[in-house]
Order: C-alpha cells, then sequence, then structure tokens
C-alpha cells in the first residue's frame, strides 16, 4: 500500500498509541500508525459465541504475541547464558491492533503520589542508607498533582467506574481513604461486588483494614465517552482478560478511540508493519522517520516525518531504541547508561480460602476489574522503618471468572491428592466454595536487571532479540511475604475452615513457566537527569528531541497498580505538551 510521508508516525496501536494518535490529529498533523500484526475490531474478534471460548483465547493465545516470528531471551543473572522466551506462560504481550489494551482485564488505577516522588519520599522520611545496595531508586519527574488532570481525562475516555473518596479535598463516597484527592468523580459508579468480593469487604472491615472497589474500566451503565463513542453495561460473563469483550463493555483501544480515528482523512493505518528502526540523520540527534518491513510483501519500506512516537509494549519501545541507537545502551558492568537499565516487573502471589460448603462463590461469576482491596500496605501507607524493605503491595479479591480450563488447575490446596477420586473432590470444592485473594505488589530496579540486545539469537526477520536478565531480589520477597502476612486476619474474620498463605520464597528465581502478570516496566525510564532516564519528563529522549516514547517503560521502578492508567495518564501529559509547547518550538523540552 503506497502512503505519502505523514508529519507524525506512531509504532504500535495499543492504548498510548491510539492516544498520541487522536491527540495529533487534534493538533492538525497527519498521522501514519504502523502495527505489525493484524486489524482487529471488535466486531470481528469480540463476536459471540467464537469470543468466549476458552481454548481458542486463554490457551491458544489467539490476541497475543507470535512467539515463533520474534520473541525475547531470558536469564536470571548476568553470567548466565540467556535463551528464547519460546511459550507465553510468565507475560502476555499481546500483538495487532488494541495490543495489551484489547486483552487486558480492565483495572485502572492511578497512582499513588508517593509512587510518583518515591525516592525523594524514602529518603525524606527514613534517609538515603535505607535504599538497600544495588537499588536503583528513582523520581518519574512528574507529580500526582501535575498528572491529574490527564488521570482524569483518561478514566473519562475509558468510562471508568470507581467510587472516589475525595473530591477537590473534600470527603464525598467511601472510596480508597489512602487514595490522592480527584478533581471529580469517576465517570461510572462502581460495578457491584460478587460474592466473594462482598465477603472480603466484611472481613477487611473486621480485621481493621479500609475496604474499597476496585477502579475498573468495565462499563458499569451504557455510556458514551467525550469522543461519542458508546460502551454497554458488563453482564459479568467472566471473559475479560485475554478476551475482546462482545459487550462494548470493557475499555479499550479498539472500542474508546479507534472508531472516532478511523474516518479522520489526517489519520491511517497499516497493520502488518514491523518496524525495523527509527532512522537519525548524521549527527544522531534527529529522526527522519522509520523503516518497516512489510510483511505482506517482505519489503522494507521507509516513510519519512518531522515526528516520531514510539508507543508499543513496553520492551518493544525499548528494542527498538536500542536497535536504532536512540540513547546510549546500559552497560551493566561499568554500571553507565540509560536505555535498557531500571527493568522491573511485578510481584503476585494468590492466597486461597475454602469457606462452608453452604457457601457458594460463584467463581464463573466475573469481570476483569472489578472486586474489592485494601491499601493498607501498598506504597507509602505504613512505617516500612521496622520492616527494612521498600515498595507495597494492594490486596485484593479480583474475581475475574474462573473458566472450565483455568479451573481444573486450581486443585483442592496444599496436601491435596494431585490424581484420582481426591483430586477431584477437591477440585470441585475449590471450584465451589474458595475465595482467592491476591497480593499484588511492586518490583524495585536493581543494578544487575536490565535490558540488552542478545549476542547470539535473532528473530525470524533478522534482528538481535532483546535479552532479559531478570530474577526477585530479597528486598521484594521481604515484602511479599510481610503483605501476605497481613492476609491472615481476614483469613480467621471469614471464618475460613483452611486456607493458604500464598508467599514468594528466598532464593527462588524468576521462572517464565508460571504466570506473573504483564505489567512490565522500565527499561528507557523517565527523569530528571540524563544520567539515569533515557527520557525527560515529558517522556521526550534526551538525545533525539523529536522522538518520545510512551509506556511503562517510563517506570524508574514499580509500583503495587496496575500500569495502564498511567500509562493512558503519562500519554496524554506528553500529547498535551507536545500540542502547546514542542509544535511552536520543535527541540529540546527540558534544557540542560
Amino acid at each position: 500500500m503506497s502512503i505519502k510521508n505523514p508529519d507524525a508516525i506512531v509504532v504500535g496501536a495499543g492504548w498510548a498509541g491510539a492516544i498520541l494518535a487522536k491527540e495529533l490529529t487534534e493538533a492538525g498533523l497527519s498521522v501514519v500508525m504502523l502495527e505489525r500484526g493484524p486489524e482487529r475490531t471488535t466486531a470481528v474478534e469480540g463476536a459471540y459465541p467464537d469470543s468466549v471460548d476458552e481454548l481458542r483465547g486463554a490457551v491458544r493465545h489467539r490476541l497475543f504475541q507470535n512467539m515463533a516470528k520474534t520473541t525475547v531471551t531470558v536469564r536470571n543473572t548476568p553470567d548466565q547464558t540467556a535463551l528464547p522466551y519460546r511459550q507465553l506462560a510468565a507475560f502476555l504481550p499481546g500483538e495487532g491492533v488494541g495490543g495489551a489494551g484489547l486483552h487486558w482485564s480492565g483495572v485502572h488505577f492511578r497512582a499513588a503520589a508517593e509512587d510518583l516522588t518515591l525516592r525523594s519520599t524514602v529518603v525524606e522520611r527514613y534517609g538515603e542508607k535505607f535504599i538497600p545496595e544495588g537499588m536503583n531508586l528513582q523520581d518519574y519527574g512528574v507529580t500526582y498533582d501535575e498528572l491529574e488532570p490527564f488521570y482524569d481525562k483518561a478514566e473519562k475516555v475509558f468510562g471508568t467506574a470507581g467510587t472516589a473518596y475525595k473530591v477537590n479535598g473534600q470527603v464525598v463516597g467511601d472510596g480508597n481513604v489512602f487514595a490522592p484527592s480527584r478533581s471529580d468523580d469517576f465517570p461510572l459508579p462502581a460495578l457491584k461486588d460478587v460474592y466473594s468480593a462482598h465477603l472480603f469487604r466484611g472481613a477487611a472491615k473486621e480485621a481493621g483494614y479500609h475496604p474499597y472497589s476496585l477502579p475498573a474500566a468495565n462499563a458499569s451503565a451504557q455510556y458514551t465517552n467525550p469522543y461519542g463513542v458508546q460502551m454497554g453495561p458488563c453482564n459479568f460473563c467472566g471473559f475479560c482478560s485475554g478476551y475482546d469483550c462482545y459487550m462494548y463493555s470493557k475499555a479499550s483501544p479498539n472500542v474508546n478511540i479507534l472508531p472516532a480515528l478511523r474516518g479522520n482523512p489526517n489519520f491511517s493505518m497499516l497493520t502488518g508493519a514491523y518496524v525495523l528502526r527509527v532512522n537519525l540523520d548524521d549527527d544522531k540527534k534527529r529522526a527522519t522517520g522509520v523503516t518497516y518491513l512489510d510483511l505482506a510483501t517482505n519489503k522494507e519500506v521507509t516513510l519519512n516525518a518531522d515526528l516520531v512516537i514510539l508507543s508499543a509494549f513496553q520492551f518493544h519501545n525499548v528494542h527498538l531504541m536500542l536497535l536504532s541507537g536512540i540513547g546510549q545502551p546500559y552497560d551493566y558492568a561499568k554500571n553507565e547508561g540509560v536505555v535498557g537499565r531500571n527493568f522491573v516487573y511485578q510481584t503476585i502471589t494468590t492466597s486461597r480460602a475454602w469457606l462452608s460448603e453452604k457457601q457458594f462463590t460463584n467463581q464463573f461469576i466475573g469481570t476483569g476489574g472489578g472486586g474489592v482491596a485494601i491499601d493498607d500496605f501498598n506504597c507509602m501507607n505504613f512505617d516500612h522503618g521496622p520492616l527494612g524493605f521498600v515498595g507495597g503491595s494492594p490486596i485484593w479479591v479480583n474475581q475475574a471468572g474462573v473458566k472450565p480450563i483455568a479451573a481444573s488447575g486450581t486443585g483442592g490446596g496444599h496436601g491435596a491428592p494431585r490424581w484420582g477420586e481426591g483430586y477431584k473432590k477437591g477440585l470441585v470444592n475449590t471450584y465451589k466454595h474458595a475465595v482467592a485473594i491476591d497480593a499484588h505488589g511492586s518490583n524495585m530496579a536493581y543494578h544487575d536487571i536490565f535490558l540488552d540486545l542478545d549476542p547470539t539469537w535473532k528473530n525470524a526477520y533478522g534482528v538481535p532479540l532483546l535479552r532479559m536478565t531478570f530474577t526477585w531480589k530479597d528486598n521484594d520477597v521481604r515484602m511479599n511475604r510481610y503483605v501476605v502476612g497481613k492476609i491472615e486476619p481476614i483469613m480467621k474474620a471469614l471464618g475460613a475452615e483452611k486456607y493458604e498463605l500464598g508467599m514468594k520464597k528466598y532464593g527462588d528465581p524468576f521462572d517464565t513457566r508460571f504466570y506473573q502478570t504483564t505489567h512490565l516496566g522500565g527499561g528507557a525510564v523517565m527523569g530528571t537527569d540524563p544520567k539515569t532516564s533515557a527520557l525527560n519528563r515529558y517522556l521526550q529522549s534526551w538525545d533525539v528531541s523529536n522522538v518520545f516514547v510512551i509506556g511503562s517503560n517510563a517506570f524508574p521502578q514499580g509500583m503495587g497498580y496496575n500500569p495502564t492508567g498511567t500509562v493512558a495518564a503519562l500519554a496524554y501529559w506528553t500529547a498535551h505538551h507536545i500540542r502547546t509547547t514542542y509544535l511552536k518550538n520543535p527541540g529540546p523540552l527540558v534544557q540542560l
């Protein structure tokens, strides 16, 4: 397909890309969006009943990245040899229009104010020596108050359901007492509690904690967003995470933004366009455009533009920066460079309570973002001083709907038989009468955890694979074990007949065979110092001023919350400053 050189190129058709494309076309720019995967529309991928096929969706991963074509290599420590991640398990990057924003669950948090200034807050409270040796703790370079209007805008676009605690400094409801004040309430009221969340809410109160409804981008009622696109109310079918919502209830770029973009004459989208590199001028200070591989013809195509937006999945953004020579690659041995530095993930463990046989938890019912949480042990909401770790974790019941194949792996708990009659009895008991409680926590950044180009392995297109060096550190294990210990009073208040506390174990390495989350972050982080960040506070490359890199790659360390809400807010923040400042005078937005 022949296409004219645009004003701006957007790489990746997920949430960040859709937001930037919408904002830039509104500013009058012509925009071409490049997506390496196929076209996806909810009318097709979300068509019932094929859209609720668990084998097709969760097992055969129809909306996810094709690992046979390109992947990452993984090792735990720098002295190991990395090998390709060949089977989706630990994390599930999307592929195709909508990206991970099509298959996500819908949990839609704002960052805590202290998450964005974590280093400053820790040093102020406990002193610099409290930070463990080898931990790269950093501030984002932007505050909650600066991002708040953009969180608000994203929630209105997403149709987010929730209950506020404070609006404009005034207590207005029984939301999260630890959440910072908002400029407006959620656009939709919180989803109703499923039975397990209802029980958790009561038990958490009895234990002295502060439960609240999870903020969910799963519409609790009919909704029309600011772009004029419509959502239907969630029916709690349970097919959210890993699926395209046939009810048009779960927010996605495909439902909430792209319908308002597709008819714009300034907007074009090319699918099957695998971007190989961002092209730079001779002095490597300015991007001239990109070169992509047309997967239909297997021919390389160069597209020129004055502005390049990298808005792919976290590690794809880092990969493209390394392949293109944008920013200094991180050198672990010298502890120098920034691209690949501060790679982070997310800790999560599941605890389980088994209730009386008279209490049926109906686990087939659910919604991706719905549930009840407590934040008493998240972020800086408790005293870390005597505990010796940085970070924290929300605790929640997020019953998203347990499907039949997934249910077969729940078993009957610790000590239950793994086969035969006893296994079947335990499995049925778990499915009918159990409650799963997650500790969904932070992961800090470390000197020896990073991303770089693999020296050996290449993908199907001849491109060096990205290498991931990652394992769990004692700080994060200590945090997880402390927080999970705080679940025990909830178990007792639930009246559980038995329960198991799921905790991370010291010394256990990161294992790619078991799902954690798809909440990867860092690798090209934002900040105020080009020696420790690849991007400035506006997510603009320090080195190539007409390249902006949008995604969770910008997070200097992990937080207890899901990343999508902050990615969306940062996308609107960046777009605002491109529109109001950069386009009037292209160049660095931060002068050194």
